[in-house]
């Protein structure tokens, strides 16, 4: 309730812009997007989302502003979904979440993500996975070699367990969100 000076009274609902947990689950794409955009801003790093390779067949135009893609296919396989350059190292990593409570399913991961995420790993570029577990809200950064080697031994999928020995939790803030250079910056700088 606000009472104002004139003495009107008039309550409000309270809008936070933050994330709740349940929603952020849904928004991985977009707290990456928004943590790229704040490294850009900061002058840290460039890291930005692929776009997905498509051809245009058919475009419905009911009026100009209202122009709508009816018809499309994909050109190629799409490699990962973001690449960029950090310190002078390229960076190249497939975001997942999954709504799992006890593993990830290696389904979510298709055959020539895995080859391309070795051939940047060939090419001394740093190659990973950021992988949200929906159910418990929390994020992970999977080195890419890692995952790689449980793919070609499994198959199936991976623990969660896994993933809470394993990988490298990545704890959620508001600027930025999903804050993977600090894990980049400790696996790869700190030594040199």
């Amino acid at each position: 309730m606000i009472k104002y000076p004139n003495g009107q009274k008039k309550k409000f609902k309270q809008q936070l812009n933050v994330a709740s947990s349940s929603n952020r689950g849904i928004a991985l794409e977009d707290d990456l997007n928004t943590t790229n955009n704040y490294y850009l801003d900061l002058d840290l790093a460039v890291v930005h989302k692929k776009p997905v390779p498509i051809k245009v067949v058919d475009v419905s135009y009911p009026n100009r502003s209202l122009a709508k893609i009816t018809k499309a296919y994909y050109v190629t396989a799409s490699t990962t979904d973001y690449n960029g350059v950090y310190k002078g190292r390229a960076l190249d990593f497939e975001a997942k979440q999954t709504n799992s409570k006890t593993s990830f399913p290696f389904s979510s991961i298709h055959d020539h993500q895995i080859v391309h995420l070795q051939k940047v790993i060939n090419q001394q570029g740093i190659a990973f996975v950021i992988i949200r577990f929906n159910a418990y809200d929390e994020t992970y950064y999977v080195i890419a070699q890692d995952l790689i080697n449980l793919y070609y031994k499994t198959r199936r999928s991976i623990p969660y367990t896994w993933f809470k020995e394993n990988a490298y939790l990545i704890p959620f803030s508001l600027t930025p969100p999903v804050d993977y250079l600090k894990i980049i910056d400790q696996l790869y700088f700190e030594r040199e």
